[in-house]
């Protein structure tokens, strides 16, 4: 099915990771509380308590995705929302035992960036490196702990590369230390299956427009008896622990797309995994391009390459002028120009970097679309190459890339 309004022009949106489409069940769901059902939650009254009951329901179908308990899920407006409340307010509610946070050199901005604001405030943090693919060690885990150790947050896939950690086995180790573990999982949740008492961990983040539900929704799963800080003061909901009038239509479209997520979730798997590949083999047959993260153990409708003597930026303009839509890094840092730290920590070179392009997959995508992109892309690439100086330098004798 073609998702983007047309000119004529065939569309190929490749960049699920970047948001979903609202699934048009969802918006059904919702609108009835955008109109008719605008009711308070913390209204006693019969309209308000229609739209409590209406956000239970939801956080009944959000914690049956992940098999948790509903009342271990926290809603809040997105998964950068989520991975701030959980390093933040669990550092600051374990401060007492301890002040050092383990993160890893492949985590989400939202995680790095409130990392930075715990070592302004007087913690130690420290960032574990990764291997070419991006995997985690789970010794290199273990060796980093302290006596100081309160916090452990690793990523469960980067969107970037679409590398799947070993989540379950640092959560032992973490458990073994009794150092609470948190993952996010906003590029996981709704595209694999996740089971957070399988996985071990305590905190566990997430985003609902990653699994065709509406932006402005996420939650932070709390694994019951944990306590945490919250972020947000001033009101009751939540239990307390996240203030602030809930976003009524958000919480109800996010439940009833993990409903969804959860029904149709082999399905999308099986789909997704067959174009991935099928992207993956083709682009690989042009020269001088290079996959990011593991080639198996990767999300199901990701892929993701590097490609000499290129930069991205020009990769995704050259293709959108062909209808063909994807990313270069993660959204929330593909406007910076500068290499992504996710690259660079898998050890790729920092100018090889800059030519970065990922493209990922939904059941909207068809066949056909993956043969138009494959036909066209070799054509794009040879055609920057024509023009790109940083050929013509290799040409004349540099060295071009050969890692991982």
């Amino acid at each position: 099915m073609n998702i983007i309004p047309g000119d004529g022009m065939r569309k190929c949106y490749f960049d699920y990771v970047a948001t979903n489409p609202l699934h048009p069940e969802v918006l059904n769901t919702m609108m009835p509380y955008f109109k008719e059902e605008f009711g308070n939650p913390l209204s006693i009254y019969e309209p308000g308590q229609r739209a409590k009951k209406a956000i239970e329901e939801a956080r009944e179908q959000v914690a049956s995705m992940i098999n948790a308990r509903p009342s271990t899920i926290i809603f809040t407006s997105s998964g950068a929302e989520a991975n701030s409340f959980a390093l933040k307010g669990m550092a600051i509610a374990k401060q007492n035992q301890g002040n050092h946070v383990i993160v890893s050199r492949v985590e989400h901005h939202s995680i790095l960036s409130s990392a930075r604001f715990l070592e302004k405030s007087g913690f130690v943090v420290t960032y574990l490196p990764v291997d070419k693919y991006g995997f985690v060690d789970p010794e290199a885990v273990k060796d980093s702990i302290t006596k100081e150790t309160i916090v452990i947050s690793i990523i469960h896939a980067s969107s970037e590369i679409g590398t799947i950690e070993p989540i379950k086995e640092i959560a032992i180790v973490a458990q073994e230390r009794n150092i609470t573990m948190h993952t996010d999982a906003v590029a996981t949740t709704g595209n694999i299956p996740i089971d957070v008492k399988d996985l071990g961990v305590d905190l566990l983040s997430m985003a609902a427009h990653q699994f065709y539900g509406p932006k402005g929704a996420g939650a932070l799963y709390v694994k019951r008896g944990v306590r945490i800080v919250p972020l947000i003061c001033g009101g009751i909901q939540e239990g307390g622990r996240r203030a602030g009038t809930e976003n009524v239509p958000a919480i109800v479209g996010m439940g009833k797309a993990a409903e969804i997520a959860k029904s149709g979730m082999s399905r999308r798997i099986e789909h997704c995994k067959k174009l991935r590949d099928k992207i993956i083999e083709g682009v690989l047959k042009i020269p001088n391009v290079h996959l990011t993260g593991h080639h198996g153990n990767r999300l199901p409708h990701h892929a993701s390459f590097v490609v000499e003597f290129i930069e991205g930026e020009a990769m995704l303009l050259m293709l959108s002028m062909k209808g063909i839509y994807s990313a270069s890094g993660s959204a929330c840092t593909s406007k910076a120009l500068k290499s992504s730290p996710v690259l660079l920590s898998i050890g790729i070179p920092t100018a090889l970097a800059q030519g970065s392009i990922v493209f990922s997959l939904g059941m909207s995508n068809t066949e056909e679309e993956v043969d138009y992109f494959l036909e066209e892309f070799p054509r794009i690439i040879n055609r920057l190459r024509e023009m790109s100086p940083f050929m013509k330098k290799k040409e004349g004798g540099s060295k071009c890339y050969t890692g991982g």
